[in-house]
């Protein structure tokens, strides 16, 4: 068994982790050397959202996504089908297109011209007598894996045996099935906002249940004592229900008394805010009136880049837009109370005083995430770092 296999194993045993009242340690949040083994065990081999399929709905609509010095390029073909690529011609690695978006019939590099179509193909070289060891068919472009879940397209770099996306949601099939993801249409155009803390710090946020009461004041008022976390294996679910409350402010009383009826979700739906958190680094926020996406792509071993969208199901009522403008007030409070604690956080776990921490027996998705990112990286359960060098040979 490779190291890999060993740390699948572990993974999947409940009864192998001895540490699993202790913390990931704080170096891991910004040491360069661990950094650059977990993209090659952990991000390279993992899915990342792009787009949904209504976002590449015609033959030669594509979408791209940035991330590890990689860029990938989403497509539909001329037969229909979506596909994957790096964004890289094979004749001298120049980027065959730029931005996040566009339609094109072909695929031609703008260095020197050489033309790939929307399967891949190399089918156009200028000059093709100069190059005396070119075959065509053996220089298309190199495809990358992907994934349709529900309407959104996933793609990875490099497979390590990490589930599919649907094998990670699979424990929550009935439930995501009634929201419709299928139909849903982008609210506008992804936004990118950088920020200086370890990718991981994100995450632990996203799936940190104590701090609600504490430190988000009005999505406490919203959904009162109702917030619950729950650890599946790959995939984490958490969930509030919206309650009555006096203390409520505007928006937070508008939402709750005007979401209108949505007839294809069961009563329960209406007020209840569901979270999906999906291994290592992807969450979806779900609500009776809109979907949102958010990624948080590492950049360096401080900083991430947070990538986002909001989809919803078409509804011209009236209501329904007020609603989601409700949302979007209430949501902008928590993210911007979020990126003060990440942001604190970031700077504690840099402290050369900070090893590990105790884990609460509630605090179940931290403990989840933290045994994964253990077994994949033994080192990770030392609470301060090892000298120098000690990857070398791991990647």
């Amino acid at each position: 068994m490779t190291k890999l296999d060993h740390a699948f194993a572990e993974i999947a045993s409940a009864d192998v982790d001895p540490d699993a009242d202790f913390s990931l340690p704080g170096w891991i949040y910004h040491d360069r050397e661990f950094f650059d083994l977990e993209m090659e065990r952990v991000i390279r081999p993992s899915w990342q959202i792009v787009c949904h399929v209504s976002e590449v709905a015609e033959p030669g609509d594509y979408r791209t996504i940035d991330y590890l010095g990689e860029s990938v390029i989403v497509i539909r073909g001329d037969d229909g089908e979506v596909r994957a690529f790096t964004n890289v011609c094979r004749h001298r690695a120049m980027r065959l297109v730029e931005g996040p978006a566009g339609c094109a019939k072909k695929l031609v590099c703008p260095y020197h011209a050489w033309t790939f179509e929307s399967d891949g193909r190399l089918s156009g070289v200028p000059m093709k007598s100069e190059y005396p060891a070119l075959k065509l068919e053996v220089n298309g472009l190199v495809p990358v894996a992907l994934e349709v879940w529900h309407g959104f397209i996933f793609v990875r770099l490099t497979d390590a045996g990490f589930p599919s996306v649907g094998e990670m949601m699979a424990p929550f099939e009935d439930e995501v099935a009634q929201y419709r993801f299928e139909d849903m249409r982008p609210m506008g155009e992804v936004r990118y906002r950088p920020r200086g803390v370890n990718w991981k710090n994100v995450g632990d946020n996203y799936s940190d249940n104590l701090h609600i009461p504490v430190a988000h004041g009005g999505l406490t008022r919203l959904v009162g004592k109702t917030y619950r976390i729950e650890a599946h294996g790959w995939a984490d679910r958490l969930y509030g229900d919206v309650v009555k409350g006096d203390k409520q402010n505007f928006w937070e009383k508008f939402y709750r008394t005007h979401m209108p009826r949505v007839d294809h979700l069961p009563e329960e739906a209406h007020g209840r805010w569901l979270y999906y958190k999906l291994w290592p680094n992807m969450a979806f926020d779900i609500y009776a009136d809109q979907i949102d996406f958010m990624q948080w792509l590492p950049i360096s071993p401080t900083e991430c880049l947070l990538r986002e969208v909001a989809y919803c199901l078409p509804d011209s009522r009236r209501e329904m837009k007020l609603v989601r403008y409700a949302n979007w007030r209430i949501n902008r409070v928590v993210n911007a109370e979020d990126t003060w604690l990440i942001s604190r956080v970031q700077q504690g776990m840099q402290s050369r005083t900070y090893g590990t921490g105790p884990i609460g027996k509630s605090e179940v998705c931290l403990r989840s995430f933290a045994k994964k990112i253990r077994a994949l990286i033994p080192e990770a359960r030392q609470p301060f770092p090892p000298a120098p060098g000690w990857s070398q040979g791991q990647r």
